[in-house]
Parts: structure tokens; sequence; C-alpha cells
């Protein structure tokens, strides 16, 4: 394993190419599932695509404990706190496991209440309901991957989550191939095999990701930093994670409201969002790996009292995560009914698709301000200012203006994405002017925020 060294400097590309690979892995997981199972049926695609807004939200749960390690590990290292950063490796492991075990009990037990409060339409409940238990029910698989993911790479290897993630696609692919396909005489079982198989290469994912951590001397497991209870460490990894997943969760619980709006839009309107939002998923990756990578690098700098290193770094990535966000998003609006084509031939979907394809060049590159500068803002401690302007923009743009042009002006789905845009860039420049303004210098977690020491250095990729 690598170790930190003054002249082993990594920089937010070397982190950032094995998460963007890691990332297009996990959509090409989503993807191939929706495809799969779109030769099944275009119900069984709709029922999944809104149990996934569910698991979207309880994914932004867990994050509470995986945005919080991830900080608070990026720093200690930063500051060359091993120790410490071992404490927060092992009170972050333990706790996701008891916390993923609870919310994954709820949601199994209040399963259809749930579904029924997101007026999901009859045709699509039995299939859904179904999704649902599995995936939502057993979703302490979803929090050990966030956190476990997070733990590996702030220490550098990112290059290892990026192999686990490819080995779970293979492994969910085969899955997916024996279940809906009915290959090697096994039942055709439909959106039950999709989230059995999902699920099954979920668990043997993190449990590589553990042996992983165990394996690793600098993160050092050891359960004797839980005795006595590490309340002070328990109370850093919350101060961070319970405000940076409430940002992601008010975005999600904002896309459930839309996608209850959609639902009044009918069944072609919900299942061409979920064909359209698998496309623009491709357009979103680099900046959202841009930011994560970014949001390394920041910790450390910003743990290490190179505050002004941080600050250039932020904007330099976001200027390239811009530029390639663009061009892809004009790339693939010019192919969009080539790849709308490979999930169904209904034209009335590929038609609106292709428009919403098209809204989506003004739209992702709002999108990349908040994911890298949110991600850097973040990793320096300032995760308030993100929360209060997300949840009042989310809902008082995106949600009220998709609710107004959607249904009340009938502009249906093109009114929903004219929303999202307009929302993805007022949130954004205000963040761009939140970084610009330095408020967050004063924030970092560590001892060394108040200073400038020598270079600070991150553990290289594998």
């Amino acid at each position: 394993m690598p170790n930190i060294d003054s002249k082993n400097k990594l920089t937010v590309a070397a982190l950032t190419w094995p998460i963007f690979i890691e990332m297009l892995f996990r959509m090409l997981l989503g993807n191939l599932d929706t495809i799969m199972l779109s030769r099944y049926s275009d119900n069984a695609v709709a029922a999944v695509g809104v149990v996934n807004q569910i698991n979207h939200i309880l994914i932004m749960l867990y994050w509470v404990v995986s945005m919080g390690t991830a900080v608070l590990i990026s720093q200690h290292l930063g500051a060359k706190n091993e120790k410490k950063a071992s404490e927060v490796v092992v009170t972050a492991t333990s706790g996701t496991m008891i916390y993923g075990v609870v919310i994954g009990a709820i949601i199994f037990l209040l399963s259809e209440p749930i579904l029924l409060l997101l007026n999901v339409p009859d045709e699509l409940m039995s299939n859904a309901l179904i999704f649902l238990r599995i995936t939502g029910g057993l979703s302490f698989t979803q929090a050990m991957l966030a956190t476990l993911s997070a733990i590996i790479r702030s220490y550098g290897h990112t290059r290892t989550t990026m192999y686990i993630t490819a080995g779970m696609n293979i492994l969910n692919i085969i899955g997916n191939s024996i279940f809906i396909f009915g290959l090697f005489g096994a039942p055709r079982l439909g959106v039950l095999g999709v989230a059995i198989s999902t699920v099954t290469s979920q668990i043997l994912g993190f449990l590589v990701m553990l042996l992983v951590i165990i394996r690793n001397s600098r993160m050092k497991l050891n359960f004797k930093y839980l005795r006595p209870l590490p309340v002070q460490t328990i109370k850093e990894i919350l101060k961070i994670g319970i405000p940076s997943a409430g940002e992601g969760a008010a975005y999600h619980l904002s896309q459930l409201a839309i996608t209850r709006i959609i639902t009044e839009m009918g069944t072609v309107a919900l299942t061409t969002k979920v064909y359209t939002n698998n496309i623009m998923m491709f357009i979103m990756i680099f900046g959202i790996a841009m930011g994560q990578g970014t949001q390394i690098v920041v910790g450390h700098l910003v743990g290490a009292g190179k505050k002004e290193e941080a600050y250039k770094t932020c904007l330099k990535s976001l200027k390239i995560a811009l530029s390639i966000v663009f061009c892809m998003s004009i790339l693939i609006f010019i192919f969009s009914k080539n790849f709308l084509g490979i999930f169904t031939d209904d034209h009335a979907i590929i038609e609106l698709g292709s428009k919403l394809l098209l809204l989506a060049i003004f739209l992702e590159p709002g999108r990349v301000f908040n994911v890298v500068i949110i991600n850097s803002l973040r990793a320096s401690g300032d995760v308030k200012f993100p929360v209060v302007m997300g949840v009042f923009s989310m809902w008082g743009i995106a949600v009220f203006l998709s609710f107004t042009l959607g249904l009340t002006f009938s502009l249906g789905l093109i009114g929903v994405w004219i929303a999202l845009g307009c929302d993805e860039w007022c949130r954004g420049l205000i963040m761009l002017f939140r970084w610009k303004s330095r408020a967050w210098q004063d924030m970092s977690l560590t001892d060394n925020s108040s200073k400038s020491t020598g270079n600070v250095s991150v553990a290289q990729t594998d």
C-alpha cells in the first residue's frame, strides 16, 4: 500500500479518473438494468424508476456517516494525524452497519404506505412493492458501500473502489441475465430477479471493501478505538455528515416530489423521465467525479493549512468540468434518438426524450457548479450554507416551477426540465459566490486550520 510522502503529491486528475470510471460502471449497471427490463416490460421499468427515487433518498441518509467520514479522514491525513484518522475509520464502519440495518427494517415494514403516498399507478404497484422491499429492506448494503468507499478513497486508493465496482457490475449483469431471460433453466423473475442480483452484488462488494480496509495497515480497523466510546469523533462525523447529507436529501426529496408531479402526467411521461435520466447520468458523471476528486484534495489541503491552494484547486476543477460537460451535453443531444432507441421503440417517448436532452445542454452545466463547489465547501467544513440555499432553491424553484410550468401551464416534462435548469443555475451561482467570499476558510476541523504548513501530500492511488 502507498504511504504519504512529501514527494508524492496527488492531483485532482489522478483521483478523478478512477472515480469517473467507477461511476461510469455504476451508471452502466443502472442502464443495463433498465435495458434488460425494457425487454421484459415498460411498466417494470417505470416501477423500478419510482423505487430508485426512494433508494436515492436512503443513500442520502447513509451519507450522514460517509460524508462526515470522508471529510474528517482527509483533513486528519492532511494534518498528518494518522491515529485520529484510524479512529474515524473504525467508528464510521461500526456505526454504519447498525444504522443501515435499522433504516432497512423501517423501509421493509412501511413499503406499501410509502408507495401509496407517492400515488404509484395500480399497474406499477406490484413490481414497485417487490423491488422496494428487497432493495430498501436490505439497503444496509448501500450504507456499507457508501462509508467503506469513502474511507478507501480518502486514503487515495480510488483505483481500488473502481475495480470493486467493476466486479459488482459484472456479477449484477450475470444475475440479471439469468433471472430476467431465464438462462440455464432459471425462472424468469423480472423485477424480482433484478432485485436479487442487485442486492447480492452489493453484499459481495462491501465485503471485499471491508477486507481491503482490514488488510490495510494504515487504516487500522482496530476496535480498541471504540473503548471508551469515541463520542467526540461521532459528534465530528455528524457535524459534517448531517448537513452534508441534508443537502443531498433535500435534493432527492425534491426530486421525489417532482416525480409525484410527473405521475399526474401519465405512465408515458414517467417512463420517458426514467429513460432520459439514465442517459443524462452519463453527462453528469464526469462533473460528479471531478467534484469528489476535488473534495479529497481540498480536504487534505485545508487540513494542512494550504487554503490559497485549496481555493485555486476548486476553481480550476470547475472550469475543466464545465467545458467537458457542455461538450458532452451537445454530443448526446446530437445522438439522442439513437440513445433513446436502445431503451424503447415507442415514438412518443423518443420524441419527448429528445426534447429533454436538448434542454440538458442548459441544465447540466448549471449542475456542475453545484457538484464541484459544494464538494469543496464540504471538504473545508462549510456544510450548513449549501443546505440552507439548497432547500430554498430546490423547493422554491425546482418543485414550485415544475408544478407551475408542468401542470398549471400544461408544458409537461418540458416545463419540469426548464424548472430543474433554473434551480441548478441559481443554486450554482450562489455557491460560486460563497466560495469566492472565502467564508469557508475558518471552518477547518484540524489543528492546522490557522497556519500554512509545508507541502501537503496525499496518498497516491494504488
